[in-house]
């Protein structure tokens, strides 16, 4: 069965780093693009950052965490992670990790989606 379990929160003080982890079990993790998102207290879930599949050549970041935050994967673990430095109370939320694989064959275009359950990082003093 296909899952991915995160790890990795706490509570933290500002200025402060967590570095998270997100374990994938029962895909072909390599084949799949990774993503994390948040969702804090009263607000939607947002698109944080994004690393293609395989070699994860490519990465993405949203504004708000661009320069402080870095996605990175490790295929021979099956691993996603989000290195989190500089924390800010507005990172506090709950961080999910997603992967995404488009399927193309004679029968349509379809996706394999999967989330995470999430863990929760508080950025306090």
């Amino acid at each position: 069965q296909e899952k991915l379990v995160e790890s990795g929160g706490g509570l933290v003080q500002p200025g402060g780093s967590l570095r998270l982890s997100c374990v994938a079990s029962g895909f072909a993790f390599g084949g799949f693009a990774m993503t994390w998102h948040r969702q804090a207290p009263g607000k939607e879930r947002e698109l944080v950052a994004r690393i293609t599949s395989g070699g994860g050549g490519t990465k993405a970041y949203a504004d708000a965490v661009k320069g402080r935050f870095t996605i990175s994967r490790d295929n021979a673990k099956s691993t996603a992670y989000l290195q989190m430095n500089s924390l800010k109370p507005e990172d506090t939320a709950v961080y999910y990790c997603r992967a995404q694989r488009t399927k193309v064959s004679m029968s349509g275009v379809g996706e394999d989606d999967y989330w995470g359950r999430g863990t929760q990082v508080t950025v306090s003093s």
